[in-house]
């Protein structure tokens, strides 16, 4: 039987009506849903494209004064000029210049990363020649940086302070990297590894050299990283321990001038030993009174993962290799705590709001049902179900993830779904 004045819609319908293939079409895209369901990448954020960078401009030995008067202001001027540019801040450090760019909502994430290199490299002139600065280096940041995990050291040991666990985290670094799906492993809080320099004065003065001299050619050999300042009567400073300057050896081993013809090294005019950076932060692990109380210091470990990767999956793998380690590359001394873990967090929120997915797809069947009957019940049931599959099959296949913005998305979509079924009716 023919319809004239069906249209497109009508007609298409019709169509699928009369095909036999139509049920194991319904029945296909029921099994794709289930499918995308358990194989689509879990995470607490969406996957956002942040439109910003950091740009590092290494000042080799120039203090925070002169970096920021000569490169991070100016630097600041020229990337303002950028079209997009939401606003530039900058950070100054000793032989360093931070700066962060941050572009228009809108404005796509290559494109962005493009000009800001073509700007940077259109004004290399922007600094005087001969001046010392090095090439900028750009950073982007993005929902990724964030990290999944990160875990808590600390000890009841009063014996083990910050320095030991923060040589305890750098071992765990190297193995936690080796899990499927990470991308960057750091440590937070740590005071750091430096070697320490106690100086003689009257060794000094017998071999003609300074204080002020000795730390010229110390900061030059480090390449400018940064290092102590002069304490305790000028008799003592501390070197950040660096890819120049790795221990005691390569410090005693420098020589700070002649004398008589004669090379005069760190080691005859200092005791160089190593030891820690003089504390600039401390973080600390605090214990609810069920557990014991009191506070100890801490050090943190973060892990971020990488783009399209399973949150919950990488943060399981990243505890399990945790466990392994226990006893071995972490001493038994050496408690963790779980302080984030987002792929546990990412899973419970995802189970719960697929659980209201579900719950307020057959609230509007039940209240179609006693509303309008069986038949059109099932009509709005089946064209609800089949429709939220196809679009997580559709969304696992463009690279979508599940998070609480894209099912927050699918449970506000039932509403239009559910009226359209009924106009269908």
């Amino acid at each position: 039987m023919k319809h004239p004045h069906l249209g497109i819609s009508g007609r298409i319908a019709a169509a699928f009506q009369k095909a036999h293939i139509t049920p194991l079409l319904a029945l296909m895209a029921l099994l794709l849903g289930a499918f995308a369901v358990l194989v689509t990448p879990r995470e607490e954020e969406p996957q956002i494209n942040v439109t910003m960078a950091n740009v590092l401009i290494p000042f080799p030995g120039a203090s925070v004064a002169d970096v920021e008067q000569m490169v991070a202001t100016p630097a600041e001027q020229v990337l303002s000029q950028m079209a997009g540019t939401d606003h530039v801040m900058s950070l100054s450090r000793p032989g360093l210049a931070i700066l962060t760019v941050q572009f228009k909502v809108g404005v796509p994430r290559t494109e962005a990363l493009v000009r800001l290199h073509d700007t940077l490299r259109s004004n290399t002139d922007w600094l005087p020649k001969n001046l010392g600065v090095m090439e900028p280096i750009i950073k982007p940041k993005g929902i990724d940086d964030v990290p999944i995990v990160t875990l808590t050291l600390f000890s009841n040991d009063p014996e083990t302070g910050a320095v030991d666990l923060e040589r305890v985290a750098h071992s765990m670094e190297a193995d936690l990297k080796r899990v499927s799906g990470t991308r960057e492993v750091q440590t937070v809080g740590g005071p750091g590894r430096a070697v320490m320099v106690e100086l003689d004065p009257a060794r000094m003065a017998g071999a003609g050299v300074s204080a002020s001299g000795m730390q010229n050619a110390l900061q030059s050999a480090n390449l400018g990283l940064p290092m102590g300042d002069l304490i305790h009567g000028n008799r003592s400073t501390a070197i950040e321990a660096g890819p120049f300057l790795q221990d005691a050896r390569d410090v005693a081993d420098l020589v700070v001038g002649v004398h008589n013809g004669k090379p005069v090294f760190m080691r005859d005019v200092a005791v160089v030993q190593d030891g820690a950076m003089p504390a600039a932060r401390y973080v600390w692990h605090g214990k609810s009174e069920k557990s014991g109380g009191g506070e100890y210091p801490a050090i943190t470990l973060s892990i971020t993962k990488k783009s399209g990767e399973n949150a919950i999956d990488v943060a399981n793998a990243v505890m399990r290799r945790v466990d392994q380690l226990r006893n071995t590359v972490i001493p038994e001394a050496v408690e963790i705590a779980e302080t984030r873990n987002y792929g546990a967090s990412a899973d419970a929120k995802a189970q719960k709001l697929i659980q209201k997915l579900l719950f307020a797809t057959a609230s509007v069947v039940a209240l179609v049902f006693l509303a309008l009957g069986k038949r059109e019940a099932a009509i709005v049931g089946v064209a609800v179900i089949l429709t939220l599959t196809v679009t997580l099959f559709a969304s696992w296949a463009w690279g979508f993830t599940l998070n609480r913005v894209s099912l927050f998305a699918l449970i506000f979509s039932i509403g239009i779904l559910v009226d359209d079924a009924i106009v269908v009716v």
